[in-house]
């Protein structure tokens, strides 16, 4: 039985403000890296906020054998490890008691495994149980395990009823990333996954949409009179999206051989900041509405011929250098990797989009590990103003105009002018006027999936992606990992490979430096 509209109050038009419905979250995974450092802290800051209702419910699920208790020491310990990390995301002065507290004793514990149908008889009986205790059936399926079980899971739900949604009772699913390797799988699982439930129950996680900043494109744009006038070609040279990692791959060679830096990070995260960015106006943040204007740039990217893959695309990899003062091993040296891998480390490439706003606006990508600084930022580079007026004068040249938003670490907003120096001669230097998150804004340790889980729980899906925006990203990356092109190599500690450079000095322009 579906959900009955004309009973059942929009989610999505809740108040932000407001706790959202009572439901019970299910953890597939539960033993996970990733329910440890991201979801149980953003359920504490959730908590915190007063942004879940008393009659909400953690089930871990995993194959390991744990009790209801041992899970929460695990958790608890896990908790108190992050705060002591100075620098890490969510490190604090201390955990506060009452706030935990109140996460902790809404943990609960269920062993299985996720292709055995028993586990999701038992899970039923679970949320039974939790139906007639807090009067409410709302469900939210968290798959935070590897990729290979997503339409699994998804498959023994629905066969188990769990996905079915009666009365004003929600059921929804959160897929992780990976949701493919490719534009063939990336079909397959959204065939396989919307043949059982509607897309509406589906939420594509991005955990890059959870950052403030990426979130302040869509105000920054189209709350500010003065900004979206020059967001198109006639005022725009360029656009850089660059996502820099110093880390290697962390001891997770055996996974990243198979994926590399296109894989990882430029069909999802690149490819959500490009459409952020470039997208057009939506007639309403409607959640459709913005992911439709988001998944027809994306559709808009023109494909990479045999050419352009030659001339526009550059693969990296890491060989040993110095990143911080010590030194690191290469790529190949990493455990589980190869010796003669040919798996990227670092990828860039230029792109063009084929629309009214943006033809002829190159668009640069870059993303790679242990580069010199961490760093992700979109920079918009201006066109110039006109020399004329300068001719007579001893200035030689404009600095050139970019904003840079910053999404990490230091999230904010940079705009780079010309400006006279004092002085009785005329010469210009370049200046640059911030605008910093934490400059005015009061806010605590954050992993940047609070919003994103409160805005599942609420129904809320307009940062998530879609079916048709997940395969278009493929389609758009389908041909480089069809090609064969060779692999540059570049120091650890630098700023990626010459080749890269080259990229964009060919069109007379740089990247912006990461230092």
């Amino acid at each position: 039985m579906d959900m009955d509209p004309r009973l059942c109050p929009d989610p999505a038009v809740l108040a932000r403000a407001a706790p959202a419905p009572a439901s019970t979250l299910v953890i597939f995974g539960a033993n996970g890296d990733l329910t440890k450092r991201l979801l149980m802290p953003s359920l504490y800051n959730l908590t915190g906020a007063g942004l879940l209702a008393d009659g909400f419910h953690v089930i871990g699920l995993d194959h390991n054998e744990r009790s209801d208790e041992g899970y929460r020491e695990q958790l608890t310990e896990a908790m108190q490890s992050f705060v002591a990390d100075k620098g890490g995301e969510f490190s604090a002065n201390g955990i506060d008691g009452r706030v935990w507290g109140w996460v902790r004793e809404r943990l609960s514990y269920l062993t299985g495994e996720f292709e055995e149908a028993a586990t999701y008889e038992r899970l039923a009986a679970r949320l039974e149980e939790i139906r007639k205790r807090s009067g409410h059936g709302n469900c939210v399926f968290y798959l935070a395990t590897a990729p290979r079980f997503f339409g699994t899971i998804v498959e023994r739900l629905a066969a188990a009823g769990l996905m079915r949604q009666e009365g004003c009772d929600f059921r929804r699913v959160v897929v992780e990333k990976p949701f493919g390797t490719d534009l063939a799988s990336a079909q397959a699982l959204n065939a396989k996954i919307l043949g059982l439930v509607e897309e509406s129950q589906v939420f594509r996680i991005d955990h890059f949409l959870g950052k403030e900043t990426v979130q302040n494109i869509l105000a920054l744009r189209f709350a500010n009179g003065i900004f979206e006038p020059l967001w198109h070609r006639d005022h725009i040279d360029h656009v850089q999206i660059t996502a820099a990692e110093t880390v290697g791959v962390e001891g997770r060679g055996r996974f990243y051989e198979a994926t590399g830096a296109l894989r990882d990070m430029v069909p999802n995260h690149m490819m959500q900041l490009l459409a952020m960015t470039a997208m057009e106006p939506p007639n309403s943040f409607d959640a459709d509405a913005v992911r439709a204007e988001k998944a027809k740039v994306v559709q808009a990217i023109r494909p990479l011929g045999r050419t352009e893959l030659a001339r526009d695309v550059v693969r990296g990899q890491y060989t040993a250098g110095t990143l911080k003062g010590r030194p690191v091993v290469g790529y190949r040296d990493e455990p589980n990797v190869a010796p003669n891998s040919a798996t990227e480390t670092y990828i860039a490439m230029k792109l063009a989009i084929d629309n009214w706003r943006w033809a002829g606006v190159p668009f640069y990508i870059r993303t790679g590990k242990r580069v010199t600084l961490r760093r992700t930022e979109i920079a918009i580079q201006f066109k110039q103003a006109p020399f004329a007026m300068f001719r007579d004068t001893p200035v030689e040249r404009l600095t050139p105009n970019f904003m840079v938003i910053h999404i990490q670490p230091s999230e904010g907003i940079s705009l780079h002018l010309s400006a006279k120096e004092p002085g009785p001669t005329l010469k210009l230097s370049g200046v640059q006027m911030d605008f910093r998150y934490a400059d005015w804004f009061k806010a605590g340790p954050s992993t940047g999936y609070e919003t994103l889980l409160y805005d599942v729980l609420i129904g809320d899906a307009t940062l998530f992606q879609r079916a048709d925006n997940v395969e278009a990203g493929w389609s758009a990356v389908q041909p480089i990992l069809d090609a064969s092109l060779k692999v540059e190599p570049y120091a650890a500690g630098s700023e990626g490979p010459d080749a890269a450079d080259a990229l964009l000095a060919r069109d007379g322009r740089h990247w912006l430096k990461l230092a």
